[in-house]
This record gives structure tokens, sequence and C-alpha cells, in this order.
């Protein structure tokens, strides 16, 4: 009897993590869902994207590496152009002979229609909205991360997202989606994050070691609370701007694709085109451009100004096209950014660096 009431019980809550999964896809997180993501900081969604989904944004990707090869054996930067590689291996093979290629589609490099539809898919729009609201902006700050084995420029230390934005935004919402495009775990690289610490002040921060990142001021980074989040490709690990985390060494001999894409309430500071205010949204001279105003945001979701959301890739790219943002040249002076083509913006190393007097 206890056998076949185990069963019922089972098959009870495989029917009802079935529902709630459809319910999801549907209609973006539920309740329990955000309670954990409000209470520890992040969330892992599982099977928000089909391969199908995602395969269209890897051959985007793979033609423009594709393409980027052939130009630089053309010119004898590269012995070949490793085409019989798969998509895992390519990237490596190439970079050990230009690091040209890696430089062209990382970071926010690439925006063609495959990887706006991605951002905009509406499954993942469902749960932005569940926790940023209906009036939602997206961010071009968002980035493309190919973890090379045993590659130290795909390490990040680390960090808090809130350091690279304004601080008038610090407790306010701007949602990171963590997206791997193979599966990630502990081997290939997969994101370590720290539960529970978001609820906390911004963190202080630092250049690292090149320049290339800000990173927490090692103090102040509680190391033996952090634990790793795998994510199976398909999935999406959601993280709050004040969650700290990192991302350590590939140790395989395949590379750990990734993208990290960025969400906020139209409430929110925004350097969007809106056609009109709306009550409750920020005014003042105090107000900053954007959280982030060296990259340019766009409307994804509104119901009160549907015709300000950006709904194809050609509009996409005209938007980050267009955008300006140069930071005054009295400020620029303060700041060094590093060498490298993953330096830190000096609009985010502004906020860490030292006023010193003349």
């Amino acid at each position: 009897m206890n056998k076949t009431n185990n069963k019922r019980e089972a098959s009870s809550r495989l029917h009802t993590n079935l529902v709630h999964a459809m319910i999801r896809r549907a209609d973006g997180l539920l309740p329990n869902e955000m309670e954990f993501f409000h209470r520890e900081g992040y969330l892992v969604v599982d099977r928000l994207f089909s391969d199908q989904d995602l395969a269209a944004v890897i051959d985007e990707i793979a033609s423009e590496i594709d393409r980027r090869a052939s130009d630089a054996f053309a010119v004898g930067e590269l012995s070949s152009t490793f085409q019989q590689l798969a998509f895992e291996q390519r990237l490596t093979a190439i970079t050990h002979e230009t690091d040209q290629v890696i430089r062209g589609i990382s970071s926010g490099a690439l925006s063609g229609p495959s990887l706006f539809g991605l951002i905009t898919h509406p499954r993942l729009l469902d749960v932005a909205e569940s926790l940023c609201g209906p009036e939602l902006i997206a961010s071009s700050v968002y980035r493309l991360r190919p973890k090379l084995p045993s590659f130290g420029g795909g390490e990040v230390p680390w960090h808090q997202d809130s350091a690279y934005f304004d601080p008038y935004c610090d407790n306010s919402l701007i949602l990171t989606v963590w997206l791997p495009l193979v599966d990630a775990n502990e081997d290939n690289g997969c994101l370590f994050l720290v539960p529970g610490q978001h609820k906390n002040a911004v963190l202080p921060h630092q250049k690292n070691h090149d320049g290339s990142y800000l990173e927490i001021v090692p103090k102040h980074i509680e190391q033996e609370r952090a634990i790793p989040v795998p994510v199976h490709k398909g999935g999406a690990l959601l993280m709050t701007n004040r969650t700290p985390h990192a991302s350590f060494q590939n140790r395989t001999d395949k590379i750990r694709w990734s993208l990290d894409i960025r969400f906020q309430s139209a409430s929110l500071p925004t350097n969007a085109s809106l056609s009109e205010e709306l009550d409750g949204e920020p005014l003042g001279d105090d107000i900053p451009l954007a959280c982030y105003p060296p990259s340019a945001d766009f409307l994804v979701c509104s119901q009160l100004r549907p015709h300000d959301v950006i709904r194809d890739a050609t509009q996409f790219q005209l938007v980050r096209q267009t955008h300006k943002f140069q930071l005054a040249p009295e400020l620029a002076a303060r700041v060094k950014s590093g060498a490298r083509h993953v330096s830190v913006n000096p609009f985010s190393l502004l906020r860490w660096t030292p006023n010193e007097a003349p």
C-alpha cells in the first residue's frame, strides 16, 4: 500500500512540476521562484529555450567567425581557417594564432537578427517582466563570452554588476540573464556566486591586475560562502545587479559559450527613445542619463507606449549605431582604461577612482 501511495505522490509531483514548467514558459516566473530570487539574489530557470531557439544564434556566431577567419587567412594572419573544427573548438585553434577574430565577436560586437531575436524572445521577456514589470527596457550592454580552454583572459574576477552602473541605480533591480549556449558546469567555467549578499550595499571595487575588469576589493568578498551554479543548455541564470559573482578557468578542451543580457523597468533612468514621460518616471537635474549611459537602452515591452517598442534587428542596430556618449573631458582625465579590448569603460572606472587633489 505504501509503495502505491509513494508512486501516486511521485506521479503527482511530476505532474505538478510539468504544469509549473508550462505555466512559467507561458506567463513568466511562479511566485515561489520570485520569492527565491528576491531572497537569494539568483534563480536558475530550466528549459527556457529550445535547441532550435539557440541554433539560430549559434549559426549566426559561427558565420561571423567563418567570415573573419577567411579574411585573416587571406592576409596571412592564419595558417588555416580551421573550418573542419566544431563550434566548441574552432575559435580556440584560431586564437592560438591571432586574437583578432575573438576580439571581433566578443562582448557586444555582434547585433544580428538571431541575436536580437534571442534578446527579445517572448519566453525570456515573460521572465524579465515577472521581476521588472510590464514596461520593460533592455540594454545593448549585453555580452557574448567565449571562455576558451585554459585561457586566462576568459576569467572574470569577483564583482557586482552595479559596480559598473551609476550609483543612483544601486538600490533598484537591473536584471542580469546569464544564458549558456552549451552546458555550463564547474569544469568548463560556470558562474560562482554568493547567495544573499545582494541585500547589502554595493561592495568597494577596484581595477583588477591588468585593468580589464572591476573586482571586489578582496577583503570584502565572502568567498567561503560562494557556490557554483551549473546551467544546462537552454536554461538561464537570473541575478540581481548586486549579486557577487565570478567565473574561473575552463579546464576542458571545449569552449564554454555564454551570453549575458540585462533588463530593467522603464521607471528607472534610461536613454531609450521614449515619446512621452509617464507618472512615476524619474525627473530632475540629479537624475543620470541612464543606469549605464555608455550603451544604448531600448524598449522591448510596453502596454503604455507600444509604438516605442523596438521590434526588429534593423531598428536595434540603428539604436546601437546612433547612440553617443562621451564622458566630460575633465572627468575622463581622471581615469585611464586598460589597453585590452575588454577594458573597463571610463564611466565605470570614475566611480572607483579617487578624486586626488591637485
